[in-house]
């Protein structure tokens, strides 16, 4: 089986030296056996006829079309061979066992196993439920139930309206009573009206005896049925939890010591769907299997990109947060990795530059990866600095934000008076933005409007998903300023302001399907991301009069 999975290089690879420690999965530049490794699937993916995928890549090819991640794991053997493994994340032609890749941690597909055999068991129980709610018997207790529900309600009603019309006739009669009428007059008047009033009154209690009873009787045919449904659908969760608790047992994680982990155990019993199935954790897990040493690792989007993420065909990821990040932290403990990127302080070194100011505000240039306020491992950012440079002000400072890899203007209030006149204007959007920036293709249209709405990504965060159901509203209009050896430079005029709106709006396969150079989220990484806010105007809270300040950008 080993064979199988575990493939020696096609290319020659004899002058590429290893990596000094292995892929930190979550944010990594990927090394050279790791490309090759992943040019070597992508080969085998554009000329295969072991299965039928629709990636969507072919043209006018119709049906559902489902991009994949792909990973693929440069490793050594007992013997020190350099190979490497190949996985996907899911499954793939609806498999999850094809020649090449490795097998899932388990398989929920497998015929004979326990899976399958408890999912028939649910899916029986399911059809007894949907049988039951569509038995003639059933319906026509419950139409029955409904009919009385209402004639009891209509049939009450209606003689509570009796008692209250028979009422004011009885006032209207005292009214007109004669005023001379004698004593015992008076009394035998008094005692018709108020036998009446009795009379009526105990009706209404026989009629609702009378209601109650029968609705009663309506209510025992129909809860023959009901009373079994609501057993089955008892049944049911219970079934249900007491498979998923096998399923958390048996998605066991190894580490390189050999030590198994449960999904549950990772999770506290409440993993996200789909953990355990993504490519990394698959290649790990054989790896470790089989004895086989990690030396690098890299994940690739192959097909067309899906409606809600950026995700560009043939480009590389890291492993997703939510899913992943509890996994291999357990699977790769021990394994000397990379630095983690994220507890590095990236404003080390440089300096935040005062554009304006006077004795009320200022606005500064912030560099290029640098934090706007402090983040959760690193607290150096632009509202450190300006504490230290402002000592004696007051109020939160920072008026608004920019991403952390984007560089440009920033409001800073000395006063929290100050700082709310600001905030109002952001709130009523009549603060004028515009940034430039870098995009790695041609923008067609030399000016336009982007309407995508945004929310995050709950198992990638910070990634922003386009969302047309849960999404905030981001627009954002734009204009080329020039179009240069297949790079468009562009200005951004954000109409709103929504976490990596412009990034989103940039990449996105609905927006301009131009990436912004250097993004690393939504693009491919470069020396620094190529987006700028180089312009701002807003109303001076005291003077009251329009300030725009301009800095260029350095790219």
């Amino acid at each position: 089986m080993l064979k199988t999975y575990f493939q020696p290089f096609k290319t020659d690879i004899s002058d590429i030296p290893l990596p000094d420690k292995f892929t930190f999965p979550f944010y990594y530049e990927p090394h050279e056996l790791s490309i090759l490794a992943a040019k070597e699937l992508q080969k085998y993916l554009t000329s295969q006829t072991d299965f039928e995928h629709n990636f969507g890549l072919q043209e006018n090819q119709t049906g559902l079309v489902i991009g994949k991640m792909f990973g693929v794991l440069v490793c050594q053997d007992k013997e020190e061979n350099l190979g490497y493994l190949w996985a996907f994340s899911g499954k793939l032609a609806e498999n999850n066992h094809l020649n090449y890749f490795v097998p899932p941690v388990f398989d929920m597909l497998q015929q004979d196993g326990f899976f399958k055999k408890e999912e028939e068991v649910l899916n029986a129980i399911n059809q007894e439920i949907e049988s039951l709610k569509k038995d003639n018997n059933y319906l026509l207790t419950k139409e029955h139930w409904a009919t009385t529900q209402k004639k009891a309600t209509e049939d009450l009603q209606n003689q509570k309206e009796r008692i209250k019309q028979l009422k004011i006739a009885r006032d209207v009669k005292r009214q007109n009573f004669p005023t001379n009428a004698s004593p015992t007059e008076i009394e035998a008047f008094e005692y018709e009206l108020s036998e009446e009033s009795k009379k009526e009154s105990i009706l209404l209690k026989k009629m609702t005896k009378y209601w109650n009873y029968q609705l009663e009787n309506a209510k025992k045919e129909m809860q023959v049925f009901s009373d079994k449904i609501t057993e089955l659908k008892e049944l049911r969760k219970q079934k249900s939890g007491e498979l998923q608790q096998q399923l958390f047992k048996q998605y066991a994680f190894l580490n390189q010591n050999k030590k198994l982990k449960s999904i549950g155990a990772i999770f506290d019993n409440n993993p996200p769907a789909g953990s355990g199935e993504c490519a990394a954790p698959k290649l790990l897990q054989y790896a470790f299997e089989n004895d086989l040493t990690p030396i690098a690792m890299a994940e690739f989007w192959w097909g067309q990109s899906p409606k809600s993420e950026v995700r560009k065909h043939q480009q590389f990821y890291p492993a997703c947060r939510s899913k992943c990040e509890p996994i291999l932290e357990h699977m790769l403990e021990g394994v000397i990795m990379d630095d983690n990127p994220f507890l590095e302080n990236p404003a080390e070194g440089k300096e935040i530059e005062i554009v304006f100011e006077d004795e009320y505000l200022a606005v500064i240039n912030k560099p290029a990866e640098f934090l706007s306020v402090p983040g959760k491992n690193v607290k150096d950012s632009v509202f450190q600095r300006v504490k230290e440079l402002y000592p004696e002000a007051s109020g939160p400072l920072i008026v608004h934000r920019l991403d952390m890899s984007t560089s440009g203007l920033l409001l800073i209030a000395k006063s929290e008076a100050i700082y709310k006149e600001l905030q109002s204007q952001f709130i009523k959007r009549t603060v004028q933005k515009r940034y430039v920036a870098l995009l790695d293709g041609m923008v067609a249209s030399d000016e336009g409007y982007i309407d995508l709405p945004l929310r995050v990504d709950l198992d990638n965060r910070p990634n922003q998903l386009v969302c047309y159901e849960y999404g905030k509203p981001a627009q954002t209009k734009y204009k080329v300023i020039e179009r240069k050896e297949g790079k468009t430079r562009i200005h951004f005029f954000p109409i709103s302001g929504r976490t990596h709106q412009l990034r989103v709006h940039a990449s996105h396969i609905s927006g301009l399907n131009c990436p912004i150079i250097g993004d690393d989220l939504y693009g491919i990484k470069e020396k620094r991301l190529y987006l700028h806010a180089e312009e701002i105007t807003f109303n001076h809270p005291i003077t009251k009069q329009n300030v725009t300040v301009f800095k260029p950008a350095n790219f």
